[in-house]
């Protein structure tokens, strides 16, 4: 199979609508050899349009032959002349010589259709295929004895042709014209007088052929007429009409028939040579008469479609000067050797998505065989959202059949099927390639409907956090994504001043350093929206959790730090190993493993008297007292968190060892000063342990009142104030309320009229609970024993 040889695309630029309009077909006229430019007709009065409507509307001529021999003037409506016309050249001898021509216009669809008529000059003279004729006659032919002569040609039809023959002066002929059943007039010598070889054996006349032009235009050739002896028996032909078929893809020297003629005389007056009566120029190029045999054989190949038919006039001629004549008629039968043609008038793509009864295409197909061999199918394939749709005179229309999804497929490679019904089946085969435009119909969406972002605290601003993404299945300015934040659903919540976003990457950014301490986490929205017309967007959430650093040192509260005068303990001598001297009290701002607290013994006056529990500040009495052991007694508690690098602070404890509570009380070396005034001293000491309860009450207060405040804080944001990760056992976490949980109450009686200073040191509540955990402890820890040097 191959394609077809001839295919003339014409694209218009926009697209095509449903609605055909046609137009009552016209005839229009011109001389042959008209200068191009010329004027025939004003399309625009004709079709009943505006001169802009043509314009508007991409009217365009097209001829059957696709030669571009007529222009249309978009600017004044005119049909104009686009090269000089050759009558002879478009339509050979057939008259009326009649073109073809369509035009097309769109919005709506419109075809017009006319014909330009095409009329002779006489630019042709008449011209004989021989200039020089030569007749045998007997001089025993009697007078009004016909002797046909070839005729001439003129390539001019109608009145332009030959009309008529004349012949020089002489005694003994006359011309006489006869006219055939196809109109063609043929020249006839006619004897006046009889011929006598003795006088005179050779004749020398002039024939003129003229035609009815104006002025007319003339040929001629010479005629030799030889004067014969007698000879009475003409050649004469089996037939006198010989009809045969050839096929037109007969190869070149097939035979197509053999003429016979015979002739009763003998010798030189029996021996027949053939020869053309008369033959044109097409007739000598294609067919070959063999002068002997009277064989004719193709000398080109045949095509049905230029010529269907051939008529030959053979001479069968003795040595004498007789003939005989016969006629042969040549059928050419049409074989399919014409593939189908299809000739694409208007194209439109792309065309948009979500378009149904769209039409894409305008073509026209044709088959210059005949029958069957040019009767045709078109088609396309079938897994495609296309219809073709017959129109008249074998146009087509290619129109969507239903909604294109540019998504899913964006671009048609359409392969057109023309198919003719002959045997064997010729097919053509035209592709085009048709491509869909976007239409925003989808939304952007989020690979994510919920993102989570860590940042730790103490960031430097402007650091990048993380990023959001969407993706537009459209194309374009349709699949461009912009991105930007949402208002939060809290408007306490300072969103501006906390994150941006990258409106083209959705790259979201900490404009300011976070502190975990004053915010654990936040949430926000993040919108995704195309450029589209209207545009279409979605959306995402954010959550940002803010990671705790080790920013925090512990702080203690009890003893307090605040640089009055220093805390002191009593502890009576009479205390058994275990005994509770006091609690150092410490919080920590971090939170997680960097809030766990561990405390440990730095310094002491006497190391092994004392010792501190490491997971709740606990200081006890590591051994029973002796009256060896010095009375007073420094301190130094360390408390370490468990960041990396962990965080430490320390706090001093004095201690002081009293037999028993009833005893007078000697002052430190401090305060020495007042030792000889009792009376003041009693008030000293109770505004300082009223001062120290006070404060301690206080800070406890504060203390639970900031980690309830953060704990609900918290809460609102969706995390957990609670330890991270295993908890180790020798730490006291104390991120929610530090070491408090363990209470103990203390209380003081002074007795005022005593004059004497004496202290009541009230054992915590719940004492065997503590015994039983005392012991448990020290049984089931011996690095605990140890630390208390039992």
């Amino acid at each position: 199979e191959r394609k077809s040889r001839r295919i003339n695309p014409f694209l218009f630029a926009e697209g095509i609508l449903r609605n055909h309009v046609s137009w009552k077909s016209r005839r229009y006229s011109v001389m042959e050899e008209t200068e191009s430019g010329s004027f025939v007709a004003n399309l625009a009065k004709d079709l009943g349009l505006g001169v802009g409507e043509l314009a508007a509307r991409g009217a365009r001529v097209v001829s059957e032959d696709n030669e571009p021999r007529l222009q249309l003037d978009l600017h004044t409506g005119e049909l104009i002349l686009h090269e000089k016309l050759d009558r002879e050249e478009m339509c050979g001898p057939t008259d009326p010589c009649v073109m073809h021509f369509q035009v097309l216009l769109k919005k709506p669809l419109g075809v017009f259709r006319a014909e330009l008529l095409v009329r002779d000059i006489n630019d042709h003279s008449p011209e004989f295929p021989e200039r020089e004729m030569t007749l045998k006659i007997s001089e025993t032919s009697p007078p009004g004895t016909v002797f046909p002569l070839k005729k001439a040609q003129d390539l001019d039809v109608g009145n332009n042709n030959i009309q008529n023959y004349s012949i020089s002066s002489n005694p003994h002929f006359h011309i006489s014209t006869r006219t055939r059943g196809d109109g063609r007039k043929y020249p006839e010598l006619v004897l006046d007088k009889e011929l006598d070889r003795e006088k005179q054996a050779e004749l020398s006349l002039t024939l003129t052929a003229l035609d009815g032009g104006s002025p007319p235009r003339s040929g001629t050739a010479q005629v030799h007429i030889l004067v014969l002896d007698v000879n009475d028996n003409a050649p004469e032909f089996a037939q006198t009409l010989y009809q045969v078929q050839v096929p037109e893809n007969s190869p070149v020297g097939t035979l197509v028939v053999k003429v016979s003629a015979r002739d009763l005389d003998t010798g030189t007056n029996g021996e027949i040579s053939y020869s053309y009566f008369y033959s044109s120029q097409e007739i000598s190029a294609t067919f070959e008469l063999n002068n002997l045999s009277g064989e004719v054989r193709l000398l080109k190949k045949l095509d049905f479609e230029t010529i269907s038919s051939y008529e030959l006039e053979i001479d069968a001629t003795d040595g004498g000067g007789l003939s005989g004549r016969c006629s042969v008629s040549i059928e050419v039968v049409d074989v399919n050797d014409n593939f189908p043609e299809l000739t694409i008038s208007s194209l439109t793509s792309p065309i948009p998505e979500n378009s149904p009864e769209t039409e894409v295409a305008l073509f026209r197909i044709r088959d210059r065989d005949s029958g069957d061999n040019g009767r045709m199918t078109c088609s396309i394939q079938d897994d495609l959202p296309f219809v073709l749709k017959p129109s008249e005179e074998n146009f087509y229309t290619l129109v969507t059949n239903g909604a294109l999804d540019r998504e899913t497929r964006p671009e048609y490679n359409i392969t057109i099927t023309v198919t003719d019904l002959g045997t064997p089946r010729l097919k053509t085969q035209h592709n085009i390639t048709v491509t869909v435009s976007d239409v925003n119909d989808n939304a952007p969406a989020f690979s994510q409907t919920t993102y989570t972002l860590r940042v730790r605290e103490n960031n430097s601003p402007a650091l990048h956090i993380g990023s959001v993404s969407a993706t537009d299945r459209d194309s374009g300015a349709n699949a461009q994504v912009t991105y930007s934040l949402l208002p939060p659903a809290d408007p306490q919540l300072p969103l501006a001043s906390l994150v941006s976003i990258n409106a083209d990457n959705g790259q979201l950014f900490a404009l300011r350093s976070l502190d975990y301490e004053a915010l654990q986490a936040f949430e926000f929205g993040v919108r995704a929206a195309d450029r589209g017309s209207p545009a279409l967007s979605s959306q995402a959430r954010v959550r940002v959790l803010v990671l705790d650093d080790n920013d925090n040192a512990p702080f203690v509260l009890y003893p307090p730090q605040n640089g009055s005068a220093p805390c002191t303990e009593l502890v009576p001598r009479a205390a058994e190993a275990g005994y509770l001297v006091t609690k150092v009290v410490a919080v920590d701002g971090d939170s997680g493993q960097n809030a766990w607290l561990s405390y440990q013994l730095l310094k002491a006056t006497e190391p092994g008297l004392f010792g501190v529990w490491a997971h709740n500040g606990e200081v006890r009495t590591a051994r029973l007292l002796s009256e060896r052991d010095a009375v007073k007694h420094r301190l130094v508690v360390l408390v370490r968190d468990n960041g990396e690098p962990p965080r430490s602070a320390s706090v001093t404890l004095h201690v002081l060892l009293v037999d028993g509570f009833s005893q007078p009380y000697l002052p430190l070396p401090e305060v020495a000063a007042a030792e000889a005034r009792a009376d003041p001293l009693t008030v000293y000491l109770v505004v300082a342990l009223a001062s120290v309860s006070s404060l301690f009450l206080f800070s406890v207060l504060v203390f639970v009142a900031v980690r309830l405040c953060r704990r609900s804080r918290a809460a609102s944001a969706g995390r957990c104030s609670g330890p991270e990760g295993h908890f180790p056992g020798h730490l006291v976490d104390v991120s929610g309320a530090g070491t408090l949980s363990q209470s103990y109450q203390y209380e003081v009686c002074l007795t005022g009229d005593s004059g004497t200073n004496e202290f009541k040191f009230l054992k915590p509540f719940f004492p065997s609970i503590l015994n039983q955990d005392l012991g448990r402890k020290s049984e089931g820890n011996p690095t605990f024993q140890n630390s208390l040097g039992i």
